[in-house]
């Protein structure tokens, strides 16, 4: 942008100081206004060739040359500078473009925000902090720009209860899709379509109200969120076990954040048939509170003894970066 701003500035003082030199040379002239003085300068440096409307005396006709070779050595560098910036930031503009949607098709596994208001925002540091592939899609492109672009987020911009662009955003190869558009209509309808397009997909929604949050259900979202309620409800928690956020905030020496996770033991899994006394869990500073079996079964808690197998659900509590290693460790 400053580049452009400098050409301007550059371009306007070349025609000023035209303009300046005929109307002082040629002053008395009745020819000699300053629009006519204006456009002589103008015509001169663009060297179009329409004549001159000013009869030039000799001091006139010198101070043309070297007007002329002075500014149109400078207006042609100005227009060729100008030109490049305009091709360059264009062709910018079409290989990010291309690498995007490269990314995009290369997506597995990832999160579908759709929406980027606050609480989408909010989802995005969160996964981004965590190093997850996610997704952001929202209409309001200056939006997306001005939030998602410099965090390097992958982002489409379009509407998200369409179908093409859920398509577009990969939602076939897709493990979760958040719904936090800002109207209720809006995230019914992108349930619906993402529930159409994948039936097994982990869909999260965001509710203005419980009757919202019925029709939300209904339309196949797995969970479903109230801010007002969720908010209300950890406010009552803090009111009622204020020691429990206390404890939560001095548990962990290192002062990281602690997290409650759960891991997916996949069958290339290192801790497939061992016992969780045989796991180095413990010394990584990771409890393991419970788990759930391939078919159902739950141990809460879990024994020593208890031997992990392919399937299985490990629900995991301790420090935010350890716990999310382990799970990115067994996504891979």
């Amino acid at each position: 942008m400053q580049r452009f701003v400098r050409i301007f500035i550059i371009l306007i003082s070349l025609i000023t100081v035209g303009t300046m030199g005929f109307r002082l040379l040629e002053e008395g002239k009745p020819e000699a206004t300053w629009l006519n003085c204006c456009y002589m300068a103008v015509t001169t440096l663009t060297t179009v060739g329409f004549g001159e409307i000013i009869p030039l005396s000799p001091a006139g006709r010198v101070f043309v040359m070297g007007y002329l070779l002075v500014g149109f050595s400078v207006f042609t560098y100005s227009a060729f500078t100008l030109g490049q910036l305009l091709v360059s930031n264009e062709l910018q503009g079409i290989l990010e473009k291309r690498r995007m949607d490269q990314t995009i098709r290369a997506l597995r596994d990832h999160y579908l925000i759709c929406g980027l208001g606050r609480m989408g925002e909010t989802i995005c540091r969160q996964l981004h902090e965590r190093q997850r592939p996610f997704l952001v899609i929202d209409r309001n492109e200056s939006r997306l720009l001005a939030v998602a672009k410099p965090q390097q987020w992958n982002f489409i911009v379009g509407d998200a209860t369409d179908d093409e662009v859920l398509r577009h955003a990969g939602i076939s190869h897709a493990k979760s899709l958040a719904a936090v558009l800002p109207t209720d209509a809006d995230n019914v309808y992108v349930v619906l379509s993402a529930r159409l397009l994948q039936e097994d997909l982990q869909i999260i929604a965001r509710a203005g109200d419980e009757k919202a949050a019925a029709k939300l259900m209904l339309a196949g979202a797995n969970r479903v969120v109230s801010p007002y309620t969720t908010a209300a409800n950890k406010m009552a928690r803090f009111m009622l076990n204020p020691n429990i956020e206390d404890f939560l905030d001095i548990a962990d020496r290192n002062g990281r954040e602690l997290e409650l996770a759960d891991v997916q033991i996949g069958p290339k899994s290192s801790l497939i048939g061992k016992k969780l006394m045989e796991t180095d869990l413990r010394e990584l500073g990771v409890m393991v509170v419970g788990i759930r079996r391939l078919d159902g079964e739950r141990l809460m808690p879990p024994t020593a003894d208890a031997e992990i197998r392919t399937g299985d659900c490990l629900f995991v509590f301790g420090s935010s970066d350890v716990v999310n290693k382990l799970v990115g460790d067994e996504m891979s």
